[in-house]
Parts: C-alpha cells; sequence; structure tokens
C-alpha cells in the first residue's frame, strides 16, 4: 500500500501548532505501518529529523506554499501531477488543505477549526477568501474528515452540512519533551528573560483572534494595581494588527511585557516550565494546544470560555472572558495570591492530560486512513 502525504508544514524550528501536529502524528504511523509505503511531499528543502523511517520516499514539490496564489498553484496544479505519479491509494492531508482535482485519489483530511468562518476579519482578506472559497469544498470532496474536537466536529456538521458519520474527532496530544524542571533551572530561565521576576506567558502564533490586545489591555491593570510579574509572549509576529501595535505602544507599562519571537522547541519549553501561568485568552479555538502543554509542564492555565477551550481545559483552568479585561486580570491575581488555588489546578492538570496522548491519536488516524484507503 502506498500513501501520501502533505507535510509541508513540516520545518526544522519552525513547527507551529499544525507543524507540530504533523510530526507528531507523522512519526508514530510511519513506525507502527512498516509495510506501507510512505510518500512525504514537502514545498522545500527538508531536514532528516522527518525521515521517521525506511519506509518513507521523500518528493520537494515547488513553490514553496506561503501566499494564496501558491497554495493554488501547488494543490490545483503540482499537486495533482505529481499524484499521477506516485498513484497512491490514498492522501492524507493534516493541515486542512487538498486538491479538488483529485477524483481516483481518495483523500483524508485534518480540519482542526474553521475559525475564518466565524471571524474572517481576522486574516489578510486574501487568506480568508481562500479558506472561505476552498475549505468547504474540501470538506465535501474528502473520503472522511479528522477533527480534534467535540466543539469542531459540531462545527464542521453545522457550518458546511456534513454529516457526523464522515467526521472522526482524534483528541492532540501533548509531547514527552514538555515537563516540569528543578527550580535551579526556573532560575537560569528568569534570569535569561524576566530580570529575575516571575513571568505570565503566552504562547502561540500572534493572530489577531488571539486576543493579544485583551491580554496587554489586562496585563497593564494587573501592574498598575500592583501585580509584580512580566508578561513574556512567544511567537511570530505574523498577524501583528495596528490595534494590537497601539494599544502595546500606549501600555503603562510597556516595558515589562517582553517579545521572545520564534524559538526552538528545547528553550520554548524551559521558558514554559518556567512560567507562574499561560495567559491564553484567544477568541477561538478548535482545540488549544498551548493549553495541555502547561497543564504537561505542571503549568496553571488561564483559557477562555469560548469555542473549544472549555471543552479541553475541564476544571483545571481558570476560565475567564476573553472580551473582559478585568476578569483576565483578575485570574492574573487568582494566580498569583492564592497558591492553594494554583496546586489544584497543577494537580487537576496532571489527570486531564492523561486523556491526550499522541499514541491515541496516531492510531485513530492510522484506523481511519487505513480503512478509507482504496
Amino acid at each position: 500500500m502506498r500513501i501520501a502525504v502533505n507535510t509541508r508544514l513540516l520545518i526544522k524550528n519552525k513547527l507551529d501548532g499544525i507543524g507540530r501536529y504533523s510530526f507528531e502524528v507523522l512519526k508514530r504511523i510511519v513506525k507502527t505501518n512498516p509495510t506501507i509505503e510512505f510518500h512525504f511531499i514537502f514545498d522545500r528543502p527538508f531536514s532528516n529529523d522527518f525521515i521517521f523511517a525506511n519506509n518513507i520516499k521523500t518528493h520537494i514539490l515547488r513553490p514553496p506554499t506561503r501566499h494564496p496564489l501558491l497554495w493554488y498553484i501547488w494543490f490545483e496544479i503540482q499537486l495533482p501531477k505529481l499524484i499521477k505519479n506516485i498513484k497512491p491509494n490514498l492522501l492524507f492531508s493534516p493541515d486542512g488543505f487538498m486538491s479538488t482535482k483529485l477524483e481516483k485519489t481518495p483523500t483524508v483530511i485534518t480540519i482542526h477549526d474553521i475559525n475564518f468562518e466565524h471571524r474572517p476579519d481576522d486574516l489578510n482578506w486574501l487568506h480568508s477568501l481562500y479558506y472561505r472559497k476552498y475549505f468547504k469544498q474540501y470538506a465535501n470532496l474528502s473520503k472522511h474528515i479528522i477533527t480534534v474536537s467535540e466543539f469542531s466536529k459540531k462545527d464542521i456538521i453545522n457550518s458546511y452540512q456534513i454529516t457526523k458519520n464522515k467526521i472522526t474527532v482524534a483528541y492532540n496530544g501533548v509531547g514527552s519533551d514538555f515537563r516540569s524542571i528543578p527550580i535551579e533551572q526556573k532560575k537560569i530561565i528568569k534570569e535569561k528573560y524576566s530580570d529575575k521576576k516571575d513571568f505570565f506567558l503566552f504562547l502561540g502564533s500572534l493572530h489577531k483572534r488571539k486576543n493579544i490586545k485583551n491580554l496587554l489591555l489586562a496585563f497593564d491593570i494587573y501592574r498598575l494595581k500592583n501585580g509584580k510579574n512580566k508578561l513574556l509572549v512567544i511567537g511570530k509576529k505574523k498577524w501583528w494588527d495596528k490595534q494590537t501595535e497601539y494599544i502595546y505602544q500606549n501600555m503603562q507599562y510597556k516595558e515589562d511585557v517582553i517579545f521572545i519571537g520564534q524559538i526552538n522547541d528545547d528553550i520554548m519549553v524551559n521558558i514554559l516550565a518556567s512560567s507562574k501561568a499561560l495567559c491564553f485568552v484567544s477568541l477561538f479555538e478548535g482545540f488549544g494546544l498551548p493549553i495541555i502543554e502547561a497543564m504537561k509542564c505542571n503549568v496553571p492555565v488561564i483559557t477562555s470560555n469560548t469555542s473549544a477551550m472549555p471543552e479541553i481545559a475541564g476544571d483545571a483552568a481558570l476560565i475567564v472572558d476573553p472580551h473582559d479585561i478585568h476578569d483576565i486580570s483578575h485570574a492574573m491575581f487568582q494566580i498569583d495570591n492564592n497558591p492553594q488555588l494554583c496546586n489544584q489546578l497543577m494537580q487537576k492538570g496532571n489527570q486531564i492530560i492523561q486523556k491526550f496522548q499522541w499514541d491515541n491519536t496516531a492510531h485513530i488516524i492510522s484506523e481511519t486512513l487505513l480503512k478509507h484507503a482504496k
């Protein structure tokens, strides 16, 4: 059997949420299915770190896909030609994109969420237009859909009129590299990144829907009321907008907000494990991977009461209204002033993460791929 895989988001030291998902799932599926020939399709030179076993054949398909016009060329023109040559029994796309011109090749896609249907203005207009034009087609043309939460499943069913039997939920997992670290190591991190102060942390791409503007406003209130921590932000300013920039520039305590940018995973894990709490007050998530990554690092979590976040966090996080900056600020003070509460959150987090295992995710996806291959 031959399975082709869209691996364009496997980029060394640049694994975002979906890139990490691809990495964790594919390395397990490949190793547990040694008799299947996997064809990994990259859009640029790749790292050997992503060649997980000997049953992988690789292809580099140009052009690199970082713009809607290039998405169209790659998926609608170049990919069908390559698939015709590979002749796979199935195409798997872990980032949700596929070609509308693969009538003879069954395709299984992972649609993580459809935030762009609900918040189209959060994206560049051309990106938003492309997503809204094609993802409904992808959902209908695919042989089967995998998604990452019950919330996303219901959202896809209702938005795209997809039957529930066509969608399988496979929760994300949390990697073994996420773990708590010793106090001495935390001190080293704080000396390097936060002037020896405790800090709250945001982790993720700085999309508009990540609600950085309200996090900044809430943090300013926290500091105005004598909160002592700093705020560290890890993530690429890919979608940084003018309103967020204006709010940042007009903060009274902007010198206590430290933008670290995109960093390698080892450093990121150590910073996360050293934080006082993760502040992940996004406006919309299909899952919210940083929530369980923080829990695995034994770090309390502040997160939103919207979309999939309550489903994932359960009762192991402080749940806030992401539109209410005073609610967010109050949660910061709760973390500061109530160590018993923090301990309870960490204990519950340790229980919650038991159901988020990449081995389980990969097993469900592997069974789905085998079921739908022709």
